[in-house]
């Protein structure tokens, strides 16, 4: 009799930590939103400014990054009296410039598409994740570079690399004592790449790292945040060549 109710108990178990653990990633989550803003303000973010510098061989450059609701985005970069748009994204058309020529050209199919797939995820993944047919899973508490955080896994919908199909799985790291995110870690072809977050301020309402990496690492150091700015919408657009123009 002793070992059949061990036995229940042992499967009571099983049968109750997973939701447990699904509800504890939620918690997270909301949390998240609720110590940075509050969903609802979360969500009447139409778009963001964010006006950075990055340091790139000794040399400070300033960079603004455009961002919708729309899932548009432009990374532009200005130095030296030139235009430079590292990436830029209309909802149909991926583009940047060429550092050889500065002439503008268009990004592959491939990774046009992979854009498409991420133009819902402003102002972030986790909002809304499950109408997307995402899935957030609690991996446990981690220690990272002193602090302690959760650590939650996300997969969202796969992505192809180079012609082959991989799943888009990131790990994101939550300081524990606030719920918001430090760090980032996703495998892509086999590399792991982390970026970080850090020095949360507040602009209108909400708040916003204003310390951190992109593209694996890359410092960013930002100088100011601007909530629903006007933003022009040329800067997403592929220039149309310019004997289209007379």
């Amino acid at each position: 009799m002793k070992n059949i109710k061990t036995l229940f108990v042992a499967a009571l178990m099983l049968a109750i930590v997973p939701t447990a653990i699904a509800q504890t990633a939620d918690e997270i989550v909301n949390s998240y939103f609720e110590n940075t803003g509050g969903m609802d303000a979360w969500k009447s973010l139409n778009a963001t400014k964010i006006s950075a510098t990055v340091n790139q061989g000794g040399m400070e450059i300033p960079v603004d990054i455009y961002s919708t609701k729309e899932g548009k985005l432009a990374i532009v970069a200005n130095f030296q009296g030139m235009s430079m748009t590292f990436m830029a994204y209309d909802g149909e058309t991926a583009w940047n410039t060429n550092q050889m020529t500065m002439a503008p050209e268009k990004m592959t199919q491939e990774q046009t598409d992979n854009m498409k797939l991420q133009a819902n995820d402003f102002p972030s993944p986790f909002m809304d994740y499950k109408s997307k047919g995402y899935t957030v899973e609690y991996v446990g508490e981690e220690t990272m570079e002193g602090t302690k955080t959760h650590k939650i896994k996300m997969v969202q919908e796969p992505m192809m690399i180079n012609g082959v199909e991989e799943q888009a799985i990131t790990y994101y790291y939550f300081e524990s004592e606030n719920n918001v995110p430090i760090a980032t870690e996703v495998t892509v072809s086999g590399q792991t790449m982390k970026d970080t977050m850090s020095d949360y301020e507040e602009v209108e309402g909400l708040y916003f790292p204003f310390a951190m990496t992109m593209m694996g690492g890359m410092p960013l150091d930002i100088k100011s945040v601007e909530v629903n700015p006007e933003i022009d919408p040329s800067i997403f657009t592929f220039p149309a060549p310019a004997a289209a123009k007379e």
